[in-house]
């Protein structure tokens, strides 16, 4: 299987590579210090500290088995690691910043404009190899990327996949062709819950945090919407950010969404899929993983994974969720911190974890060994790789993404219609975009 390299449509980030461009940014942090390397270097060697999330995509165990490996092949470098949840990723990496506490830091695609412009992270441009732009995947290149430099190495690409229980939907006399659009899959889920399979076919990571705007992501691509407009301003109140909301919030009034989703985050729907509480669900790539672990899963060979469904349009994005990691601009071990991360996001490493997360690099989706390691995963993730929608890339992000939350939860929670809620939230977020 291979990925296309396809440029997309203003909804989608595509899997097209971007040239470097020559925009320059202030050599001025956020406390006012230089984020020059200069007597930043160090020689090579010495202790660095990591900081990691710790759910979703690579595990800690692997994490740890990666970081063992390195050592042993770098033996004057040792790596401390730090794991928190993604919750508490962002601003751990805001906190400690201007103390230089961590050498090196786990970076979400939404969030190199915010760090970027304020100094937090380290310009790499120079370090990278200019065979990356060749072979590694664009939509993976975007992940550290912000006024045409880097400030990161891509450490997988990432997006949203639609889980089923095999079991449930054959016993209901469906299946795989009727779940490739939501329609379909509304119908399939309205036969499960007559049946009495599953008393809410649907579960949803829709707390108040960044996994619910990434589910709304998906649910707006599909239905032909975008975040913002040409001018960066957010436009989610318009026919398709509010059918979207409708939509999301009808599922839960027909009984057919877990009403506890809206205090689910993605570990808690892995969960219930693996329970075999739910029939059908959005969520990452390791999802597959954690449902076929016989010590956490009880549906093991019974779940299926497809691409997200398709819209009224013919629209399914999946969510742009890939990571990368960064140096912290403070370091003074930067030198250790760039070799430990050009190892962690090697290709022979991220090959021998492709039941965990998926590579950076084009050729591994040629190498049929490798794709029958993870053969599911592999073939719905080539079709959702291809078009991926990208969350607002404003510098604020976290900012609007929080005005989001609550504005799409009231309307979950029927405190406001979705048209009231995403009225609010365009009006109280572009208000701090300026």
């Amino acid at each position: 299987m291979i990925i296309k390299n396809a440029r997309t449509n203003r909804l989608t980030v595509g899997i097209g590579l971007l040239s470097l461009g020559a925009l320059l940014l202030s050599g001025c942090s956020l406390t006012g210090a230089s984020t020059s390397n200069e007597s930043k270097e160090g020689d090579g060697t010495g202790a660095i500290n990591a900081l990691f999330m710790k759910q979703a995509g690579y595990s800690e165990d692997n994490v740890n088995a990666m970081i063992a490996d390195f050592e042993s092949k770098n033996p004057d470098i040792t790596v401390e690691p730090t794991f928190v949840a993604y919750e508490a990723l962002h601003d751990k990496i805001v906190t400690s910043a201007p103390a230089g506490t961590y050498d090196v830091v786990h970076l979400d695609v939404i969030w190199p404009a915010d760090f970027a412009s304020k100094g937090l992270i380290t310009d790499v441009t120079d370090r990278f190899p200019a065979t990356w732009t060749d072979e590694m995947l664009g939509g993976a290149l975007t992940s550290a990327e912000y006024q045409g430099k880097y400030y990161g190495a891509p450490w997988g690409p990432s997006t949203k996949l639609f889980y089923f229980n095999k079991e449930m939907v054959a016993a209901v006399g469906a299946t795989e062709a009727d779940l490739t659009t939501w329609d379909g899959a509304l119908a399939v889920a309205t036969k499960i819950k007559a049946a009495g399979l599953a008393e809410y076919p649907f579960s949803w990571s829709w707390s108040q945090a960044e996994a619910l705007i990434c589910d709304y992501a998906q649910l707006l691509g599909a239905f032909g919407g975008a975040f913002t407009d040409a001018d960066g301003k957010l436009v989610v109140n318009d026919a398709a950010g509010v059918e979207a909301l409708t939509w999301m919030k009808k599922t839960i009034d027909d009984g057919l969404t877990d009403p506890a989703s809206i205090t689910f985050l993605e570990d808690d729907v892995s969960k219930s899929l693996s329970a075999g509480k739910t029939a059908m669900a959005l969520n990452w790539e390791s999802t597959f993983r954690d449902s076929n672990d016989a010590s956490i899963s009880t549906v093991v060979g019974k779940v299926g994974v497809l691409p997200t469904p398709a819209g009224p349009t013919g629209e399914h994005p999946g969510v742009n969720g890939s990571m990368a990691l960064s140096i912290g601009a403070q370091s003074t071990n930067q030198a250790a911190a760039w070799k430990f991360i050009e190892y962690m996001t090697s290709q022979s490493v991220q090959e021998q974890y492709v039941t965990s997360s998926m590579t950076n690099w084009k050729s591994s989706y040629t190498k049929t060994d490798l794709a029958a390691s993870n053969p599911e995963v592999f073939a719905a993730a080539g079709v959702a790789y291809d078009t991926m929608i990208l969350r607002p890339t404003v510098a604020n992000y976290n900012s609007v993404s929080q005005i989001l939350q609550v504005e799409i939860q009231n309307a979950l929670l029927g405190k406001k219609t979705p048209q009231q809620a995403m009225d609010d939230a365009v009006e109280a977020a572009n208000a701090t975009i300026g």
